[in-house]
C-alpha cells in the first residue's frame, strides 16, 4: 500500500476522513474531550470555509466529511489544535494515567513532543460520486450502530445522523450537499 492512496485530491470534492486516538485509546468516553472536538468543528466552518457534510465521534476514533479551500492544510491545523487542547484538559483534570499512556506510545521518530494523541495520517478518500457520498455518510452513521452501542443512529448523540433525520445535532452539518 502506497503512501499516495491517502492524499488529499480536488479541494472542490468532499473527503472522507477518518482520525484515530494512539493505540485506540478512549478519551471521547469523556464528553469534554469529544466537545473539543465538536467546538474545532465549528471553528473550521465558522472561520476556515470547511463544509462538514457528516461526522461521528466514537470513543477512540472520528470520521467525518469536510469540503472546503485548503482542506488538507485545515485538517492538519485541526488535529494539531485538538490533540494541544486534549492534552492539556487532561492534565488540568488530573488523569495522569492516561497522560502516560500518550507519552509511551509516542512514535519514537517524533523528539520533538512529548506527547502523541492522534496517530499520523488521516487517511482521506476524495468522494466523487453521489453513491459514493451515501455510502459514506451510512457508514459514519451506522458505526455506533455496527459496535452495538444503539439500536437506531439516530440515539448516538455525537453524530450527524440527527442532522440528517430532520433534527437538531450538536453541530450544523450540511444535509443539502447535493
Amino acid at each position: 500500500m502506497t503512501r499516495s492512496r491517502y492524499r488529499f485530491g480536488d479541494e472542490h470534492y468532499p473527503h472522507f476522513m477518518t482520525s484515530t486516538v494512539v493505540a485506540w485509546l478512549p478519551v471521547f468516553s469523556y464528553p469534554e474531550f469529544a466537545n473539543v472536538i465538536l467546538e474545532s468543528w465549528r471553528f473550521l466552518q465558522t472561520q476556515r470555509d470547511i463544509e462538514i457534510l457528516a461526522w461521528v465521534i466514537l470513543e477512540n476514533h472520528i470520521h467525518w466529511i469536510g469540503v472546503g479551500p485548503k482542506l488538507s492544510r485545515r485538517v492538519s491545523e485541526f488535529k494539531s489544535f485538538t490533540a494541544t487542547s486534549i492534552l492539556k484538559l487532561i492534565e488540568q483534570n488530573g488523569k495522569m494515567t492516561l497522560l502516560q499512556q500518550f507519552q509511551y506510545f509516542k512514535l519514537k521518530h517524533k523528539v520533538d513532543q512529548q506527547h502523541q494523541f492522534w496517530q499520523e495520517g488521516s487517511h482521506p478518500k476524495m468522494i466523487e460520486t453521489e453513491e459514493m457520498m451515501w455510502q459514506k455518510i451510512e457508514y459514519i452513521h451506522n458505526n455506533p450502530l455496527r459496535r452495538g452501542y444503539v439500536d437506531d443512529p439516530v440515539h448516538w448523540r455525537y453524530s450527524s445522523a440527527r442532522s440528517y433525520a430532520g433534527q437538531r445535532g450538536l453541530l450544523d452539518t450540511v444535509v443539502d450537499w447535493r
